[in-house]
């Protein structure tokens, strides 16, 4: 059953310019419409961040960000920004339209695609992204998700939303931004971010066109990323047999994940890609590869987000390409070794002397701080029970979550080892987190303010979904009218619920201008309704004073609250009056109507004549624009 809502900005004119029609696509922090700017009469794609994050300034200043930099680079293979700017609570940026699918569509479709196909859209890629590293900018989010092919076969790359400029790229300590399958090591193990990242990612995207399949697979972004820092990409001969080496060196080149022995830029990767076709026959270029390699669905490696990097107990050495992975490898991340203990390998020389020498070991090798209890986390939160491991000096290995009927959403449910158990003093523990119930039921929110309904969803194991608002006669403004899917109706945990918010009582909007100012918003304020006065007041038809425009028109309806601007008049213009007498009378309508006037004609009941005998205003006289001027036509 579908429970979204109609998309509230499909039909709308954005900015008074940009009629979205369609949605395009939804990800987590904005939407992309088809839209169509109604000045210059031509379909672009609209992307609106989500409202709830336009007050965020760091968001902001991201998609800011995004329409300068590509604004800069001028590109064919770059979807090019026309405008940004805002409506309300709405912040887009408006982009050329791009008919057609992206890469990540064609993969999911057809799996590895032929050498040929491959290079023919790296390369436009490439092209892209060295003319952005040129300009001194890092896309930092390269996938095939941000790449759009067109019906007619142009290739361009989309989503500059996280492009950093060169000499601003540093070393950040918490997290970094991008997509689990395409980070480089280095993005992982310090936060930097420069133009070999993005080589790295387009190495990757080759070989996923190559083979159809990401080259690192877990069942977690922890075990990527793992495998990100300890693994090389493998050749995509490996996975598709007859590969021409050539192309396996084109990606552990792009791959390497020594970013030191990688092309400096993708200008210098384009260089390498060229080099490797000439390289290849028409037989090559064209092999079919086998379709046991298709097809390869998305998952949540494939979002764009911000990922924690993790902490390592030793640096990764990044020089060495052929380094042993342990056989069983933590999930990061891993907890540094408490100063004083010794390491496994010291412990066991010590040993060893100890033998030799003929003490006893046994009593010394336990009383030397290597086992620790693992503490019982049963029902603790995750939060606590991380508190409660770190105190025992205990990493967290990894986090499961399950259905449970007998604990509690959001607490442990089990670990691995299970509480009382006797684990390694610097070791790390698995714990299971209990998703509630396999089944929820939706709670009955109508009448509920918004924000205490969102705070019930949550705590059933839903998720709050999108709001939309409408007219009530019975729900106060603020309140929930009805949920999708409704109350009483069983979902699966973390399911969104969308929300029909009321703004209250409708109330009629009546028009108000050409009324003194002070009597219109009395009018207003009487139906319960806000006024606010315009910064400007303008030229208009009526008296000074008066109402010459409303924000929200006569006969709309509007919510109890809502804010109506009115503007007042300054009084119309005043503009010089032409001398039309001796003229002919459609010449001088003419010219009177030019001069922004109105004209009436006075005829004698006889006469053949059509020459202006007079006027009402004289000519080089000043007069109301808009005034009505009478013009006499010469009697008998």
């Amino acid at each position: 059953m579908d429970t979204t809502l109609e998309d509230p900005l499909v039909g709308r004119v954005l900015d008074d310019r940009y009629r979205i029609d369609a949605r395009i696509a939804a990800g987590g922090m904005a939407t992309v419409y088809r839209a169509v700017d109604t000045r210059l009469d031509r379909i672009l794609a609209l992307k609106v961040m989500h409202p709830a994050l336009a007050s965020d300034a760091a968001f902001v200043d991201r998609f800011i960000r995004e329409a300068k930099s590509v604004a800069r680079l001028a590109h064919p293979n770059v979807v090019a920004v026309f405008d940004q700017g805002t409506d309300g609570p709405y912040v887009y940026l408006a982009m050329e339209y791009v008919s057609g699918c992206t890469l990540r569509d064609v993969l999911r479709e057809r799996g590895a695609l032929q050498p040929r196909a491959a290079l023919d859209i790296l390369e436009p890629v490439l092209a892209a992204l060295g003319a952005a590293h040129r300009a001194g900018f890092v896309h930092r989010d390269m996938k095939p998700e941000n790449v759009l092919i067109g019906d007619d076969g142009r290739v361009k790359v989309a989503d500059f939303g996280l492009v950093r400029s060169v000499d601003s790229v540093t070393n950040t300590t918490g997290s970094v931004l991008g997509t689990v399958s395409y980070l480089a090591p280095e993005q992982i193990e310090s936060g930097i971010a420069d133009t070999r990242a993005d080589v790295y990612a387009c190495g990757v995207v080759l070989y996923e066109m190559l083979t159809g399949s990401k080259p690192h697979l877990g069942d977690s972004p922890a075990q990527v990323l793992y495998q990100h820092l300890h693994e090389d990409v493998p050749p995509p001969s490996a996975a598709v047999p007859g590969l021409p080496a050539g192309l396996d060196a084109l990606v552990a080149s792009a791959t390497a994940r020594n970013p030191e022995l990688r092309p400096y830029d993708a200008a210098a990767l384009l260089g390498l890609t060229r080099e490797a076709r000439a390289g290849l026959t028409a037989d090559e270029l064209d092999a079919v590869p086998p379709q046991a390699y298709a097809v390869e669905r998305s998952s949540a490696e494939d979002r764009t987000g911000v990922i924690p990097r993790p902490v390592t107990a030793e640096p990764v050495n990044l020089t060495s390409r052929f380094e042993t992975p342990p056989l069983d490898p933590p999930a990061p991340p891993v907890r540094r070794a408490a100063p004083g203990r010794p390491r496994r390998g010291m412990l066991l020389v010590v040993v060893g002397v100890l033998l030799a020498l003929g003490i006893g070991t046994g009593v010394w090798y336990i009383n030397s701080g290597q086992f620790t209890k693992v503490p019982n986390l049963l029902g603790k939160t995750e939060e606590q029970a991380r508190a409660q491991l770190s105190e025992a000096g205990l990493g967290v290995k990894g986090v499961d979550r399950r259905f449970s009927d007998a604990f509690e959403r959001g607490t442990v449910m089990s670990t691995d080892p299970a509480g009382g158990r006797r684990i390694r003093g610097n070791g790390a523990v698995t714990i299971t987190i209990s998703r509630g119930p396999e089944v929820v039921s939706v709670p009955n929110l109508k009448g509920r303010p918004l924000e205490e309904a969102k705070e019930e969803l949550a705590r059933t194991g839903l998720a709050p979904g999108m709001v939309t608002q409408a007219f009530s006669q019975d729900v106060a403004q603020g309140s929930v009218i009805s949920t999708n899917p409704a109350g009483g109706e069983k979902r699966a945990p973390d399911t969104a619920v969308a929300f029909v918010v009321s703004k209250g009582r409708p109330v009629p909007v009546p028009g108000v201008t050409g009324l003194p100012f002070e009597q219109a918003k009395a009018t207003l304020e009487g139906l319960g309704l806000k006024v606010a006065t315009a910064p400007e007041q303008v030229n208009a038809p009526s008296d000074p004073g008066t109402v010459a425009n409303q924000s929200i028109g006569a006969g709309t309806q509007a919510a109890a609250g809502d804010t109506v601007t009115l503007t007042v008049s300054k009084g119309p213009r005043q503009l010089p009056v032409p001398n039309v007498v001796g003229q002919d009378v459609d010449t001088a309508r003419k010219t009177l109507e030019a001069a922004g006037f109105k004209v009436k004609v006075d005829r004698p009941l006889i006469s053949f004549s059509r020459t202006v005998d007079a006027q009402s205003v004289l000519g080089g006289q000043t007069a109301a624009e808009g005034l009505t001027i009478t013009i006499r036509i010469k009697g008998l």
